[in-house]
């Protein structure tokens, strides 16, 4: 079995457009060679996904999601080329695992261009100094510790950007992956615009005795 390196995933989805666990999945089964892995990706319909990518999505709808009684409540915007396909089945699922997915896993933002560059560099800033304040890191050249920073970088994206989080209903894949999934399926663009999610009582401060109340009422 020939190994898989994070560079061929990388160059494969630079090539085909499709996700990374797609791209890494396809050159496992190809054995490592990339020319197998292409038609293999190209048989399940994800090879194309990249050139949609340029079309408008003016269409689609807006999806909500409320869960645990009320307490979390999720409104997401998801776009898609025509009116055809917004109403179709496989579109109205997948505005409906969105939102849900958005009510688990709170993401902050929906892609990395949506990141600030002042949160980016303070999550960067912090990463590096952990890297360098780590014993084990201590006489490790600093390219090192920039690949280090790096991943970190990555874990921190893979918590808040939305299409780079696990989705829920299948940790296997990233939201981003399944949204490519989609459009391989309906041969359309598809893009999640925007989200909001709302968590009652999220940034009001409770009363002492509402709070005592609840504790009583947890151990009782």
């Amino acid at each position: 079995m020939a190994e898989i390196t994070a560079a061929a995933v990388k160059q494969l989805r630079e090539k085909t457009g499709a996700g990374m666990m797609e791209c890494k999945n396809a050159l496992t089964e190809a054995d490592g060679n990339e020319e197998k892995a292409i038609d293999i990706l190209r048989a399940r319909g994800l090879a194309s996904a990249k050139k949609r990518e340029g079309r408008i999505a003016a269409e689609g709808i807006v999806g909500s999601y409320i869960h645990m009684g009320g307490k979390v409540g999720v409104l997401v915007e998801l776009n898609c080329e025509t009116d055809f396909v917004a109403r179709g089945d496989e579109f109205q699922q997948l505005v409906k695992d969105i939102a849900m997915h958005i009510a688990a896993a709170e993401p902050r933002y929906v892609s990395r261009d949506e990141v600030p560059a002042s949160v980016l560099d303070k999550e960067r800033e912090i990463a590096t100094a952990q890297a360098k304040g780590d014993p084990k890191n201590a006489n490790k050249p600093d390219q090192v510790i920039e690949k280090i920073v790096e991943g970190r970088l990555n874990k921190f994206y893979e918590e808040a950007v939305l299409v780079d989080q696990p989705f829920v209903k299948d940790p296997a894949k990233t939201v981003g992956e399944l949204v490519t999934e989609k459009v391989a399926k309906t041969g359309e663009r598809i893009a999640i615009r925007r989200f909001t999610r709302y968590k009652m009582g999220e940034g009001l401060e409770r009363r002492a005795d509402d709070f005592g109340s609840e504790v009583a009422s947890l151990v009782s």
